[in-house]
C-alpha cells in the first residue's frame, strides 16, 4: 500500500470519528414519550409509574408545558397549570433526558376525566387525614399521660422498678401505635388557613392577607414542602355556578400565594374546586352557609421528604 493511500485511510477515518463525535449530542437529546401514573410529586420533580419502570423521575421546568386533551378525537389541548400535575393522574410526558438521567419534561398532557377522577381521590383523602390527625392527637395524649406516670414512679423506691419497666413496655407501645398511624397517608399537615367568602363574591377580603403571607413564610422553612388550596360554595344557587365559584374563590387564594407570598407553582398542588361537598355548616341557616363558603389553605410535607 502507497504512502498516499495509507493516508487517504487516516483521512477518512478522522472525518468519521468527527461525524460521530457531532452525532452524539444528537442522539443523547433525543426526544422521548413516555405515559404512566403519577405516584409522588415534590416541588419540580414528579416520579412516574410506567409499564417500563416503577419510578421514573421527570424533572419538572418553567418551559414545561402541561395541557389537557379535550374533544371525541382529543384533538383539542387546554392549557393548563402545572399545579394541576397530582398524584393519581395518568399523564403522557414528552421530553429529553438530562445527564442525570432525569427526564425532563418539555411537555405534558391528560384527559380531562382522568384529572377529574384523581382530584376525586385527593378529596377523598382528606377525610382518611382528619381521621388520622385526630387518632395521633389521642396517641399524642396517652403518650403524655404514660410519661406523667413514668415521671412519679422514677421517685418511688427499687420496690416499684419493676412497675417502671411495665410503663416504658406501654410507652413503648404507644410510640409504635404512632408511627403506624403516621403512615395511613402521603402527607403531614403542618399549618392550615382558611378564608371565608360572601355570598356569590370570589373577591378576597384584605384581612386574610396577612394570615396567608404568614402561612406562606412558614412554608418556606418546611422541606420539600407542598401546599394544598381547595375551594368551597354553598348549596344556595345552581350546582354548577357553585363549582365555578368555589373554583374562582381557590384561584384568588392561589394569586396571593404566588405572587404576594412568592409561592413556586411547582410547591402548589391543584386549586381544588370542590363546589357544594364537604359541607362543614348547616346549609340551611344563613351562618352555616357562611361557613361553607370558604377556601381551605394546608402546609404539607411529603413523609418521604421528611424521612419518616
Amino acid at each position: 500500500m502507497s504512502q498516499f493511500d495509507v493516508r487517504t485511510i487516516a483521512h477518512h477515518v478522522a472525518l468519521s470519528l468527527v461525524g460521530l463525535a457531532l452525532l452524539s449530542p444528537i442522539v443523547s437529546a433525543q426526544s422521548v414519550k413516555v405515559q404512566g401514573l403519577i405516584k409522588a410529586r415534590s416541588g419540580d420533580t414528579m416520579i412516574l409509574q410506567t409499564s417500563d419502570s416503577p419510578n421514573l423521575a421527570v424533572l419538572l421546568t418553567d418551559d414545561s408545558k402541561v395541557g389537557q386533551v379535550q374533544g371525541v378525537f382529543k384533538a383539542r389541548r387546554k392549557q393548563m397549570s402545572m399545579a394541576a400535575l397530582i398524584p393519581g393522574l395518568a399523564v403522557k410526558v414528552e421530553g429529553t433526558y438530562n445527564d442525570r438521567n432525569q427526564l425532563v419534561a418539555k411537555s405534558v398532557s391528560f384527559k380531562g376525566n382522568d384529572l377529574e377522577r384523581a382530584e376525586a381521590i385527593e378529596a377523598g383523602l382528606h377525610e382518611t387525614k382528619v381521621q388520622v390527625q385526630q387518632t395521633k392527637e389521642q396517641a399524642q395524649q396517652n403518650k403524655e399521660e404514660l410519661e406523667k406516670q413514668n415521671a412519679e414512679l422514677r421517685s418511688q423506691n427499687e420496690a416499684l422498678q419493676q412497675h417502671q419497666k411495665q410503663i416504658a413496655a406501654n410507652k413503648a407501645a404507644v410510640d409504635a401505635a404512632i408511627a403506624r398511624f403516621g403512615q395511613l397517608d402521603d402527607y403531614y399537615i403542618f399549618d392550615e388557613a382558611t378564608v371565608y367568602f360572601a355570598n356569590g363574591k370570589v373577591t378576597m377580603d384584605p384581612k386574610y392577607r396577612p394570615q396567608l403571607l404568614e402561612l406562606a413564610e412558614k412554608a418556606k422553612t418546611i422541606n420539600g414542602f407542598m401546599i394544598e388550596v381547595k375551594g368551597y360554595a354553598s348549596s344556595d344557587g345552581s350546582v354548577s355556578l357553585n363549582q365555578q365559584l368555589s373554583e374562582d374563590r381557590a384561584n384568588a387564594v392561589t394569586n396571593i400565594l404566588v405572587q404576594q407570598g412568592h409561592i413556586s407553582l411547582t410547591r402548589l398542588l391543584a386549586p381544588g374546586a370542590m363546589g357544594e361537598s364537604h359541607q362543614v355548616g348547616n346549609d340551611k341557616t344563613a351562618e352555616g352557609q357562611a361557613e361553607n363558603r370558604r377556601v381551605v389553605v394546608r402546609v404539607l410535607q411529603n413523609k418521604g421528604i421528611a424521612g419518616i
